[in-house]
């Protein structure tokens, strides 16, 4: 057992090694939840600042990029980062989703001005979700609730989402 442990720290990359790569990930993550790109730096940089004074523990996760994402998304929630830049909105149009073709992109951008208003913790779900792909049990992981929670958060989420949708299709119609 000590030497499966000590392998496992032996193949560990270094955190550099870790963040170098892990960065575009947290980044695109990060933007998503913040809504900007300073906050999003902002956000992803406190969670590998994080990640570096919990290194030993990071490193023996058995998935660091899990781990990393709930640091993250607990900053969010949190409210932890700088308030000079919380509510600065720097585009309205976020990073291409991991999910490859071109079909719905039209939608993404109408869609994204109301998942960025939605409250912090339902704005979470719906990135883990449908911009991250997570299961409900991932996201459960990663906020630290029950799935029955993120279920009813993403139903609240979403029927929000509906509502604004549906009242921009009405603004646009003539009387």
């Amino acid at each position: 057992m000590v030497v499966a442990s000590q392998r496992h720290a032996q193949d560990a990359p270094t955190f550099e090694e870790y963040a170098a790569s892990a960065w575009p990930r947290l980044y695109r993550t990060a933007y998503l939840l913040a809504g900007s790109h300073a906050d999003a730096e902002d956000l992803a940089q406190q969670t590998l600042v994080q990640a570096f004074r919990t290194w030993d523990k990071v490193s023996r996760a058995d998935h660091p990029a899990a781990y990393l994402r709930r640091m993250m998304t607990n900053l969010y929630i949190s409210g932890r980062r700088p308030r000079s830049r919380r509510f600065e909105l720097l585009t309205d149009t976020p990073p291409e989703p991991r999910t490859g073709g071109g079909s719905g992109h039209e939608d993404r951008l109408e869609l994204w001005p109301h998942v960025a208003s939605l409250p912090p913790r339902q704005r979470a779900v719906i990135v883990l979700r449908y911009y991250e792909q997570l299961s409900e049990r991932e996201i459960a992981e990663t906020l630290g609730c029950s799935t029955g929670n993120v279920k009813s958060t993403a139903h609240r989420a979403l029927r929000s989402l509906r509502a604004a949708i549906g009242s921009d299709a009405h603004d646009g119609e003539e009387a």
